[in-house]
């Protein structure tokens, strides 16, 4: 059993899952935007999509959007919700998350970030961090985006890829 402390301090049910979402934000390079996690978080100095907790009294859409812009500066545009990873196993997880994770077309491109992250950066599928240097298990997700994006499938992708 995963024991859970929210940021704030509360503690919660263990028996719960969280309610997690990320952005797969690309450009018209089709590069995708990566945020790298600050030293007051887990995973310091690692890879992620940007993303985080669904706040209470937010839509899913509304939460990946304003985590794109807190985290990397950047607005966008939602084109589909692209994967749910219910995964129960999740790597480097204190807690167990069940993970949005949206497609967002790039609308803006001025960088800026909260102090959750250190860098911003755009990469493409031969540029892209190795496993390793991801914070959790997004890198599958977005290797699954590149495959798309030359060959579209059907969306959601639902389960542990």
């Amino acid at each position: 059993m995963i024991a859970c402390t929210f940021e704030n301090g509360n503690k919660a049910d263990p028996g719960l899952r969280h309610v997690t979402v990320g952005a797969i934000a690309y450009n018209e390079k089709g590069q995708v935007l990566l945020v790298k996690r600050s030293e007051k978080y887990s995973r310091p100095g690692t890879w992620t999509v940007p993303g985080g907790f669904l706040d209470r009294d937010r839509t899913v859409k509304e939460a990946v959007l304003k985590e794109l812009k807190e985290e990397s500066g950047v607005d966008g545009k939602i084109e589909a919700l692209f994967h749910i990873n219910d995964n129960p196993n999740r790597p480097h997880e204190d807690r167990q998350n069940v993970d949005f994770i949206y497609l967002v077309k790039v609308t803006s491109n001025l960088f800026s970030h909260d102090d959750e992250i250190t860098q911003v950066a755009w990469f493409d599928k031969n540029t892209l961090p190795s496993e390793e240097e991801f914070a959790f298990d997004h890198r599958a997700t977005i290797l699954k985006f590149f495959e798309y994006l030359e060959k579209s499938f059907p969306l959601p992708l639902l389960g542990k890829l």
